[in-house]
């Protein structure tokens, strides 16, 4: 069935007992919502942003629709907590993660959905893709659990966020270590012309590496690369400072041509309310989380699991994105300012019929457990 037959004809609705958190929260229509297009720059600088669907979400998958979905670490929750099950079409997990990868394969058309951080959808709208946030996950807390910590070179002799005045600084402007870099530098009320920013990609070791060879003096560093930093460098004098600010933000993502499609948007919705009990089970089940994916699916020690468990603390999935958008809205000002990027205004790069769907879901299955 085509998707201009599927807008044409009322989708059925849910039998009583599937999908009863979706029933309540998507019956009533999303009036007035917008959400980004592509990011052409008009003659006055602004960017162009379209109008998104506005049409309420169906409650029921329509039979024959299937997602493509890049999400790999829920792709293992969804297997280990047996939540994959719950699904009511089929699904395919792509392992595609990353802001650069998320974004070509959308291009593609190999990929319906993605897990990145706060800057891919930015910047994916800034280059002429459509694209819009269906879910949000943060950490409580999050100052004292940040992802990221600014390495510091041996001998660097940097000791807070001024001192990196005059220093070289990894940078990679198209991801989220990048926006990272700039907030740190407005915070410490450096200009980019009071350091020097190296332009490096945020793969891997590589800015560990960079880091030890002293090619930078500072460098944001994430995860377990914390931890692998200063074990291996700190008797030379490595150290990491902690920046201070919020740098927790996680979305699914998708372009606007899927949530245009009534069947692809529906899915997309029961996608995202048992991602967000898959949210929940990760959070209650740390021993089953670090067995099951830190050590099995992605070979680190016990140790370095047990690490980002606990660096990680309490997930957050509100039911309302209005503090989120205000953040996400300094942080497009921020880079539209210091990158000469277009103007963006954040509430249209998310999809508010989803807005409560991953929160309730999380809520709920917390009451269950």
């Amino acid at each position: 069935m085509s998707p201009a037959s599927l807008r044409a004809q009322k989708l059925p609705t849910t039998p009583p007992n599937r999908r009863h958190i979706l029933g309540a929260l998507l019956a009533i229509p999303a009036l007035g919502l917008l959400t980004a297009c592509g990011g052409a720059a008009t003659a006055g600088g602004e960017a162009t942003q379209a109008a998104q669907v506005t049409a309420p979400l169906a409650t029921t998958v329509p039979e024959g629709t299937t997602l493509v979905v890049g999400d790999p670490s829920v792709q293992v929750a969804l297997e280990l907590s047996g939540l994959d099950k719950k699904l009511s079409f089929p699904v395919k997990f792509a392992n595609i993660s990353g802001g650069p990868a998320t974004t070509e394969a959308f291009r593609a058309n190999a990929l319906d959905v993605g897990s990145v951080a706060d800057i891919p959808p930015i910047h994916a709208t800034w280059t002429g893709l459509d694209v819009r946030i269906v879910a949000s996950v943060y950490r409580q807390d999050a100052v004292n659990h940040p992802l990221y910590e600014l390495g510091v070179a041996p001998d660097a002799g940097i000791t807070d966020l001024q001192g990196l005045r005059g220093k070289k600084i990894a940078y990679s402007p198209g991801q989220a270590q990048g926006a990272l870099v700039l907030r740190i530098l407005e915070k410490a009320g450096l200009q980019q012309s009071d350091v020097k920013l190296v332009e490096l990609p945020s793969t891997g070791d590589t800015y560990s590496t960079a880091l030890s060879s002293k090619q930078v003096d500072a460098a944001p560093l994430g995860g377990v690369q914390i931890k692998r930093y200063l074990a291996k460098y700190g008797a030379d004098g490595g150290t990491t400072l902690r920046h201070g600010l919020r740098d927790d933000p996680g979305h699914l993502y998708a372009p606007a041509k899927v949530l245009d499609d009534p069947a692809k948007a529906a899915a997309l919705a029961e996608y995202v309310e048992i991602w967000g009990q898959a949210q929940r089970w990760i959070q209650d089940h740390p021993k089953e989380w670090l067995q099951g994916y830190y050590v099995n699916n992605q070979g680190l020690s016990v140790e370095d699991g047990q690490y980002l468990i606990d660096a990680a603390g309490e997930r957050d999935l509100p039911t309302s994105w209005t503090d989120a958008i205000a953040r996400h809205q300094q942080t497009i000002d921020l880079l539209a300012r210091e990158q000469k990027k277009p103007q963006l205004d954040a509430a249209k790069l998310y999809d508010q019929r989803f807005e409560a769907i991953g929160g309730t879901a999380y809520a709920a299955a917390a009451k269950v457990a």
